[in-house]
C-alpha cells in the first residue's frame, strides 16, 4: 500500500505533493507516546525506505506543544512493574524508533513548540533539522525519574549537535533549555513565531522534496555513518558515494538546465 493511501492509528499522517507530515495528536495530554505509538512511528519509518511517494517528513505536534515524553501512565506505571526482559524489549523498541529515523533516506524536519521532553525530545534530536519557537522547553529529563541520561541513543546524538560539554549538563541535570538557547546551542536550526512554525518547516520540507532526493538520502547516510570513520576513510567513501551520484539523471539535468540557463527540476532518479 502506498503511504498516499496510509491511515495511521496513533497520530495524524498526511501527504501532500511529496511531504510526508505526522502530527502527535494528543493535545490534552501534551502529546505523550504510549507502547502502540511507539511502535507505529517505528513502523512508518522503516516503511519510509521503500516509498519514494515521500520526499520529506515533517513532524509536530499538536495544541502547541512538541511532545511530553512516554505517557505516565500508559508507559511508566506498567514499566515499574515489569521483569527485566520485558524492560529490555520496550528499551529496545524505543531505541528501534531512532534506528529508523536515521535509516530512512529521507530528510526529517521537527517543528517544536511548547514541551519537548524526553522520548519527545528524542524524536527531535534523531530529525535532520530543528525548528523550534521561543516558548519551546527542551528537555532530556530522564535523570528527572531516576534513570540515566542515555536513553535511546541521547549520548551519541546530543554531544556531536550541540556539543560534548552542553549534552552533559543537560543530560546530567534534567533541566529544560529555553528555544533561544537552543538555537544560540545549535539545537535549533532556526525559530520562528508559534502560528508560523508548522508553515516554515512545510516550507523546508517542500524545499528539500523539490531538490536531488536521490543525493539528499546519499547526505543523510554518509552524514550517519562518517561518525565512526577517521578523516581518510570519510574522505574515500564520499569519493565513492559522489561519483553515484554522479551517475544519476538528476546530475545531468543539473547540467543541461545550467547550459540553457535555467533552474533544474529534480526527480530523484
Amino acid at each position: 500500500m502506498s503511504l498516499a493511501d496510509y491511515r495511521a492509528e496513533h497520530f495524524r499522517w498526511e501527504l501532500d505533493d511529496g511531504v510526508g507530515q505526522i502530527t502527535l495528536n494528543r493535545p490534552d495530554r501534551k502529546n505523550p507516546l504510549t507502547f502502540e505509538s511507539y511502535a507505529e512511528l517505528r513502523d512508518l519509518f522503516r516503511r519510509l525506505g521503500e516509498a519514494p511517494e515521500v520526499r520529506c517528513v515533517v513532524v509536530s505536534g499538536a495544541g502547541g506543544n512538541f511532545c511530553s515524553g512516554g505517557d505516565v501512565h500508559e508507559i511508566i506505571g506498567p514499566l515499574v512493574e515489569s521483569d527485566m526482559p520485558a524492560l529490555l524489549r520496550f528499551t529496545r523498541m524505543t531505541g528501534d524508533l531512532v534506528k529508523a529515523m536515521r535509516a530512512c533516506p529521507q530528510p526529517i524536519v521537527a517543528a517544536v513548540d511548547g514541551v519537548c521532553v524526553g522520548a519527545g525530545a528524542i524524536i527531535a534530536l534523531a530529525s535532520d533539522l530543528r525548528y523550534g519557537t521561543a516558548d519551546a522547553k527542551v528537555a532530556f529529563l530522564f535523570v528527572r525519574v531516576g534513570l540515566a541520561g542515555c536513553d535511546m541513543g541521547a549520548c551519541a546524538l546530543l554531544p556531536r549537535v550541540i556539543g560534548q560539554g552542553r549534552a552533559s549538563e543537560l543530560l546530567y541535570s534534567g533541566r529544560a533549555m529555553s528555544g533561544e538557547e537552543a538555537e544560540r546551542w545549535g539545537f535549533f536550526n532556526r525559530l520562528c513565531s508559534p502560528e508560523a512554525l508548522v508553515g516554515e518547516a512545510l516550507g523546508q520540507a517542500r524545499r528539500l522534496a523539490d531538490g536531488p532526493t536521490f543525493a539528499h538520502a546519499m547526505t543523510k547516510r554518509m552524514l550517519h555513518q562518517e561518525w565512526d570513520m577517521g578523516i581518510d576513510a570519510a574522505i574515500e567513501a564520499e569519493a565513492q558515494a559522489q561519483a553515484i551520484c554522479m551517475q544519476t539523471q538528476d546530475f545531468r539535468r543539473a547540467y543541461e538546465a545550467f547550459v540553457r540557463k535555467e533552474k533544474p527540476k529534480f526527480e530523484g532518479n
